[in-house]
C-alpha cells in the first residue's frame, strides 16, 4: 500500500486501495447472503438481513442530517469531523448493527459503559459531543436525566426490552425507525472515518480513543491473513475468498461495551463466520454460556481471565454436554496457569489464548500455553519495548514501555496533550504507548510487568502490582487478589494485598509472605493483607483498583511489621 501523510503531520499509513469495515461488510453480505451473521436465542440474522438492517439504520441517521462534516485531511489527530453515535446497550444484535450502520452513514460510533453513574455518564456524553444515542429501554430513566442536562439536542433511538419502561419524549422505537427509513442516498465508505473506543482504564475519567476504521480493521477486526504471516489483505476479493471456507462461530462473553469483545465479534464476521450472543446479556451466567456453546456449536469463546474462567469451569463440571470449543480467548484480567490447565483438562484439544492489549493498541501480544510463566507473551505485528524516555526501541534484557507501532489510533478525542504523550513518533514511526511496563527477553518474547498507573514506589523501589498479583494468585488459599499501595511514613508507600479467600480457607500475612519468599524480591512482598468477601470488578472482569485503594487505606500506615485485616 502507498504511504502518504494523514491529518497534517501524522505519519499514518493509508492508501486509495485501503480496506474498511463497511466495504468488507457489504462484500461479505453479497457473497454469502444466506449464511448466519448474528444469532441470539430465537433471533437469527443472515448476512443479507444484517446488511439490510445496517443500511436502514444508516438512512435513519443520514436522514436526520448526521454524518461527516469535515474530512480527515483538514483535522488535527485529536479532532473529529463526524457526528458521534453512542451505544448504550447490553449485548445484542443491535449493538453490532449500530456500529456498522453508523459507519455506513459516516458517523462515528462509540461505546458507553452501562455501569456508569449519572456523573460519569453525563461527562462521557458531553466529552463525546453525542449527536445520537441508541439505548435499551432499561436505561431510559438514566437517559432522561442525562439528556436533560446536556447543552445540545440528541437523537434518541430506544431498543425495546422486558424492563417495562415506556418510550421517552422525543425518542423513537428502534424497530419503528428501521421499518420506515427515509429514502436518502448513503455516502461512499471512507477508511479515514472513525470508530471511537471510550476507555476509563483503572484510573481517571473516560478517554475517547480515535481509531481510523482502516487502521482498526487491520489491527483488531480481522483485516489480516493470520495463516500467512499476519500480512494485510491486499483486496476485499482476497478477504471474501478466504471467508469462503466457512468461517467459525464465536461467542463474546464479555460486554460489547469493551473493546476486546467487539474485536472478537468482528474478527469472526470478517472471516465469514457467525457471532453468537447469550440471551441473558445483562449479567454473566456461566451455566447459560456453557449451554449456548453446546447448542450453537461455538468454536471460539472470548472471556476475561479467571473472573470468567473459574465459574465456567464449575459449570463445565456439572454439564452432561460435550463442549465443541476449539479456542478460549482471554484478555484484560489475571488468567492463572492452573485455571488454563483445568479448562484444557475439561475440554480435550482446547487451545487457550491469553492476549495482551489495550484500547489504544489493539491486540499486542499473546501466549497459547496452558502452563508456563505468567506475563510472558509473544509480540504481535508492530509490538516493541521503548526506553524510559519513549524515544528509542530497547534491546534484550532492558525494561521499558510496551508499545505498538504502525496502525495505531490517531489520538484521544479533544485532548492534544494526552495524544502527544500516548502516541509519540519514535524513530520515524508513530507509536501507541498506553502505559504498560515490559521487559524484552532473549528469545524475542516480552515479559509484561504491569500498568504504570498501578505501580507502587516503596523505599525508592518500583513494584508492579500485577507481578505480585500473579504470584499470590497461585496460593491455594487465595481465590482472587488485587495488589495496591498505601501510604507508609518510612517507605513512602507499602504493598498491600486485598484478597478473597477460597471457601473454607484461612491465610495469615506470614503465610502469604513465606509463599512469596522464593518468588519475589523482599521489597515486593505484601506488608499488609486485607481479606474481603469479594473483589470488585467490572462486568468485563476488569479490576477496580480505586475501590481496592479505598479498602486498603490506613491513616496510620507506618507499621513496618505488617498487618492482617478483615473487612
Amino acid at each position: 500500500m502507498a504511504e502518504v501523510a494523514l491529518a497534517r503531520g501524522s505519519p499514518q499509513l493509508m492508501g486509495a486501495d485501503e480496506l474498511d469495515l463497511v466495504t468488507a461488510h457489504m462484500a461479505l453480505a453479497a457473497a454469502y447472503p444466506e449464511r448466519e451473521a448474528v444469532v441470539q436465542g430465537d433471533r437469527r440474522f443472515t448476512w443479507s438481513a444484517f446488511a439490510d438492517r445496517t443500511g436502514r439504520l444508516a438512512r435513519v441517521l443520514a436522514g436526520r442530517g448526521l454524518g461527516c462534516h469535515t474530512e480527515r485531511r483538514s483535522l488535527q489527530p485529536h479532532q473529529s469531523g463526524q457526528d458521534h453515535v453512542g451505544i448504550y446497550l447490553y449485548n445484542c444484535a443491535e449493538y453490532l448493527e449500530v456500529m456498522v450502520g453508523a459507519l455506513r452513514a459516516r458517523c462515528a460510533p462509540f461505546n458507553i459503559n452501562y455501569r456508569y453513574g449519572h456523573d460519569e455518564l453525563t461527562y462521557l456524553l458531553r466529552d463525546a459531543g453525542t449527536r445520537a444515542l441508541v439505548y435499551h429501554a432499561s436505561f431510559a430513566p438514566a437517559v432522561a436525566q442525562v439528556v436533560a442536562a446536556l447543552e445540545h439536542p440528541v437523537e434518541l433511538l430506544q431498543v425495546a426490552d422486558d424492563s417495562g419502561h415506556g418510550l421517552l419524549p422525543g425518542a423513537v422505537w428502534y424497530e419503528d425507525a428501521l421499518a420506515s427509513p427515509p429514502d436518502v442516498p448513503l455516502p461512499e465508505p471512507c477508511a479515514d472515518d472513525l470508530l471511537l473506543i471510550y476507555t476509563g482504564g483503572t484510573t481517571g475519567m473516560p478517554k475517547g480513543v480515535m481509531w481510523r476504521q482502516g487502521d482498526l480493521f487491520v489491527s483488531a477486526l480481522g483485516g489480516r491473513s493470520y495463516g500467512n504471516g499476519g500480512r494485510e489483505w491486499e483486496s476485499v476479493d482476497e478477504m471474501v475468498a478466504a471467508a469462503g471456507r466457512g468461517g467459525y462461530r464465536a461467542l463474546p462473553a464479555a460486554p460489547l461495551m469493551h473493546a476486546a469483545a467487539q474485536w472478537i465479534a468482528f474478527q469472526a464476521l470478517h472471516a465469514g463466520g457467525t457471532v453468537i450472543l447469550p440471551e441473558h446479556a445483562a449479567r454473566f451466567d456461566a451455566a447459560d454460556i456453557v449451554r449456548v456453546v453446546a447448542e450453537e456449536s461455538v468454536d471460539v469463546l472470548q472471556i476475561v481471565g479467571d473472573p470468567f474462567a473459574v465459574p465456567l469451569i464449575e459449570a463445565l463440571r456439572t454439564t452432561t454436554s460435550t463442549s465443541p470449543l476449539k479456542v478460549v480467548a482471554s484478555g484484560g484480567a489475571l488468567f492463572r496457569s492452573e485455571t488454563k490447565a483445568e479448562l484444557v483438562a475439561l475440554i480435550p484439544g482446547l487451545k487457550v489464548r491469553d492476549t495482551m492489549g489495550a484500547s489504544e493498541t489493539g491486540p499486542q501480544a499473546q501466549t497459547t500455553a496452558a502452563r508456563g510463566s505468567h506475563g510472558t507473551f509473544q509480540p504481535g505485528p508492530g509490538a516493541c519495548v521503548l526506553d524510559e524516555t519513549r524515544t528509542a526501541v530497547v534491546g534484550t534484557g532492558e525494561t521499558g514501555w510496551l508499545a505498538t507501532g504502525g496502525r495505531v489510533p490517531l489520538g484521544y478525542l479533544g485532548d492534544a496533550a494526552k495524544t502527544a504523550t500516548t502516541f509519540p513518533v519514535v524513530e520515524g514511526r508513530r507509536m501507541a504507548v498506553p502505559g504498560d511496563r515490559a521487559r524484552l527477553l532473549a528469545d524475542g518474547s516480552v515479559e509484561v510487568l504491569g500498568r504504570d498507573s498501578t505501580t507502587i514506589n516503596t523505599g525508592g523501589e518500583k513494584v508492579y502490582a500485577q507481578e505480585v498479583e500473579a504470584v499470590l494468585a497461585g496460593h491455594p488459599s487465595i481465590a482472587d487478589v488485587l495488589v495496591v499501595g498505601r501510604p507508609n511514613r518510612r517507605f513512602g508507600h507499602e504493598v498491600v494485598a486485598v484478597v478473597k479467600l477460597a471457601p473454607g480457607c484461612q491465610l495469615t500475612l506470614e503465610e502469604a509472605s513465606a509463599y512469596c519468599e522464593s518468588r519475589l524480591a523482599p521489597y515486593k512482598k505484601p506488608r499488609a493483607l486485607v481479606v474481603v468477601d469479594a473483589i470488585r470488578r467490572s462486568d468485563a472482569g476488569k479490576p477496580d483498583y480505586r475501590w481496592a485503594v479505598e479498602v486498603a487505606a490506613d491513616p496510620n500506615g507506618d507499621n513496618p511489621k505488617g498487618r492482617y485485616e478483615h473487612v
